[in-house]
């Protein structure tokens, strides 16, 4: 009985002594060494890449904005705040009201094929707004200027970045709106647009939120 005691105690001891250095192994040193490494290696990526504008961070490159007026009483949709780019539409989860606003609760696509009579309807209302948004006294849009990704979302409904053709949609428009020469904001647009990745990956893009960073920039000093 002492001996089975005894091998039972043992067997239990070890047990325990197991538990507690895979617990400080795998639980304790081995995040610290992985998270160590992330910061001195990619700290930007490990930390959510970022943005920051005056010492604060006021979103991700990964992530999109919005960029509307307040809502005034009675609406609910927001309007588009026209001084600053714009960026995909927002349709996301479709009229959930959870990821229209660029809510980080969910993301996700419309989940509408392409015949869907209810985004049919959303492509021509987006196109009928891009056009009449960003026509100005001494330019005019013409539907055929108008690419993909200003009518769209995108997959995650998430999208940070635009292409250069939907930025260069805009320049008139914000150059007007924010009393800046067309010429100065397509440098931004120029300075801010991102080739392929790796010269063959992906499309040419531009992130919204830093070209409206930089566009505040802009004007501040106009």
């Amino acid at each position: 009985m002492n001996n089975s005691v005894s091998n039972t105690a043992r067997l239990l001891g070890a047990g325990l002594r197991a538990l507690l250095v895979l617990t400080l192994v795998t639980g304790v040193i081995y995040p610290l060494v992985i998270t160590g490494i992330a910061q001195g290696l990619f700290s930007g990526k490990a930390n959510g890449s970022e943005i920051k504008a005056d010492g604060k961070v006021v979103g991700s490159s990964l992530i999109g904005q919005s960029y509307n007026l307040p809502l005034k009483k009675g609406e609910e949709t927001p309007t588009p705040d026209l001084k600053w780019f714009q960026g995909r539409p927002q349709n996301g989860l479709g009229t959930n009201g959870v990821n229209t606003q660029y809510s980080l609760i969910l993301s996700g696509a419309t989940n509408r094929s392409g015949d869907n009579e209810e985004l049919i309807q959303w492509v021509k209302d987006a196109k009928a707004a891009v056009i009449k948004d960003n026509s100005t006294a001494d330019h005019k849009v013409k539907p055929v200027d108008v690419p993909a990704d200003a009518v769209t979302s995108s997959g995650s409904g998430l999208d940070p970045d635009i292409s250069p053709q939907y930025a260069e949609l805009q320049v008139n428009r914000v150059a007007e709106k924010n009393g800046l020469p067309v010429a100065q904001v397509q440098k931004l647009v120029d300075e801010h647009t991102e080739g392929r990745t790796l010269g063959f990956m992906g499309e040419p893009r531009v992130n919204v939120l830093e070209l409206n960073i930089a566009l505040k920039d802009l004007a501040a000093k106009s």
